[in-house]
Parts: C-alpha cells; sequence; structure tokens
C-alpha cells in the first residue's frame, strides 16, 4: 500500500510540474465556410509564457499564399502571447490552413490545420427586372457627333502616335543592347535586383524563395524551352529528369532550391540566412553556367 501512495504521489507531483512550467498553444478560426471576399479572424494564443519569446513567420506572411491577410496584430505580457489575424480569399474552393510553428526557447508548438470552404453568393440564375420598359429615341447626325467625336479625336490621336513610335524605332531609339536580350544576362540583372532586396537579412523569407523561384522559372522556360512557368514542382522535376537539356549538377540545384522553396512559401521550414545566402548563390551559378548546356544540347542536335 505504501509502494502504490508512493506512487500516486509521483504522478500528481509530476502533473502540476506540467500544468506549472509547460506552454499551452490554442487557435481558432471564426468561421470555416466563408463567402468571396468575406472577412475572417483566426486567432492563436500562447499561455503560461514566463517571459519566454516566441518566434513565428513575420507580419502578414504567417498564412498560406491564397489567403489574403487584410490584419495581422500581435500582443504579449509576461505570461501570454497572441496574434489575432483577418483574413480575406478571391478563389472558390477548399483552402487548408497547415499546422503552423511557433518556437518558444526552442521547443516547437505547432497549431492544428483547418479547412476552409468558400462559395460564390450570387446566384448565377437571378434575371434582373427593368423597372419600366425602354423607350426608343430617334437620333440626328449631330446627336451622333455629341456621343462619339471624343472617340473620334482619340482614334486621331492614336494614329498620329502609332506614326511617331514608329518613326522612332526606325530610327534605332527603342533599339536595346543586344547583351540584354539574352536571357542568361536578363536573369543575371534580375538576381541582382533580387540581392538588392535583402531579403536575407530582414528575415523575409516567404518572399525571397517566391521570387527567387519565379525567376528562376521564367529562365528555365526561356533558356531551355520547357514550360517551367505553368509545371508545379514535382512535374517539372520529373520533366527534367527525363531530358538531356540540363545537366544532373544543374539539374540538382533546381530539384533542391524548389523543394525547399515550397516547404517554406507554406511555412513548414524556417531557413537561416546562410542557407538562404547559399541557395542565391548556387542558383546565380547555375545561370552562369548554363551556357555549357546549350553547347551540348547543340551538339547532340548537329550529330
Amino acid at each position: 500500500m505504501k509502494k502504490i501512495s508512493k506512487k500516486i504521489k509521483i504522478f500528481f507531483f509530476f502533473l502540476l510540474s506540467v500544468l506549472a512550467f509547460g506552454q499551452t498553444l490554442s487557435s481558432n478560426l471564426s468561421k470555416d465556410k466563408i463567402a468571396l471576399g468575406e472577412k475572417v479572424t483566426f486567432r492563436v494564443s500562447v499561455n503560461n509564457l514566463k517571459g519566454r519569446d516566441v518566434i513565428s513567420m513575420p507580419k502578414n506572411e504567417l498564412l498560406p499564399f491564397h489567403f489574403e491577410e487584410t490584419k495581422d496584430d500581435i500582443s504579449k505580457t509576461f505570461d501570454n502571447y497572441s496574434r489575432t489575424i483577418e483574413f480575406q480569399i478571391f478563389d472558390e474552393g477548399k483552402f487548408t490552413i497547415p499546422p503552423l510553428e511557433f518556437s518558444i526557447n526552442g521547443e516547437v508548438l505547432k497549431t492544428i490545420p483547418y479547412e476552409v470552404s468558400v462559395y460564390n453568393p450570387v446566384n448565377a440564375d437571378d434575371q434582373p427586372n427593368d423597372i419600366m420598359n425602354n423607350k426608343e429615341v430617334e437620333l440626328g447626325w449631330k446627336d451622333y457627333w455629341e456621343t462619339f467625336k471624343w472617340h473620334f479625336m482619340g482614334a486621331l490621336v492614336v494614329i498620329a502616335l502609332l506614326f511617331v513610335f514608329l518613326g522612332m524605332f526606325k530610327n534605332g531609339v527603342f533599339r536595346r543592347n543586344r547583351k540584354e536580350e539574352f536571357p542568361i544576362h536578363k536573369t543575371l540583372l534580375e538576381l541582382k535586383n533580387l540581392e538588392k532586396k535583402r531579403y536575407a537579412e530582414n528575415g523575409n523569407y516567404r518572399l525571397f524563395y517566391v521570387e527567387l523561384i519565379d525567376i528562376t522559372r521564367a529562365f528555365l522556360t526561356q533558356q531551355y524551352h520547357i514550360p517551367a512557368d505553368v509545371l508545379l514542382t514535382d512535374d517539372l522535376i520529373d520533366l527534367m529528369k527525363h531530358t538531356n537539356k540540363i545537366s544532373s549538377e544543374n539539374e540538382k540545384v533546381v530539384e533542391e532550391i524548389f523543394l525547399r522553396g515550397d516547404l517554406v512559401k507554406f511555412a513548414k521550414t524556417f531557413p537561416t540566412k546562410e542557407l538562404m545566402e547559399k541557395d542565391f548563390r548556387e542558383i546565380y551559378d547555375f545561370v552562369e553556367r548554363s551556357t555549357v548546356d546549350i553547347e551540348a544540347e547543340h551538339l547532340r542536335e548537329v550529330h
């Protein structure tokens, strides 16, 4: 009996310790079935912090792509942390809020997933009713002139401007440097502009990977003539593996960074500044050495 009593005391002591020192994370979604553009509130709270810091995605970047955030308020006291997000969705269908991570002194807590259904409240079968029947009015040429004179004058201005631009183009005013027309030089310029935005230093993981992958997709489409701008990541990787256009080294770089970018965009991983800089440099080097792939493709076509 004494042994059983001792075990009960130990169990209650352990339970009280968890309740006293553990943090509690909770989340709430105000509605899971909404109309197009309707505002919905999503709340996350963490209790029993005892002064500990809470780390999560930056403001206005917590929810996935389709969720248009209109408000993101964060408040914190010594014991409590709360985050209230107001959002809208402008596409019909079902969308998921995945488990979201909140780090507290190295311990990662996750919210439960939510599914949101979006519907169009407008009934396409409803027909508007006129208040009264339309009246027919006879118009003279003066009435037509007053109605359409500005359209006529605007058309003349457009035609005149067209002749001016054609003359300027003919004289070489709009001719760009031939170097800028090649996909490699254009893409390297876009990558340098991305680097100037300093997303890695500011911790803007999501924007960094969204823009880096968009630039790379456009380059793959122009340089290798594959539909990278419309394919999903998995389909694009599969296509690259079954074509000889891209070297295995370059293919590996694109695959790893695209997969990591998808995880970051959906808040499933938090990359370090060093990892973001490494991914940027590898894409930059890939673009520079892509000429080797193109030369190899030309040789295969010749033989």
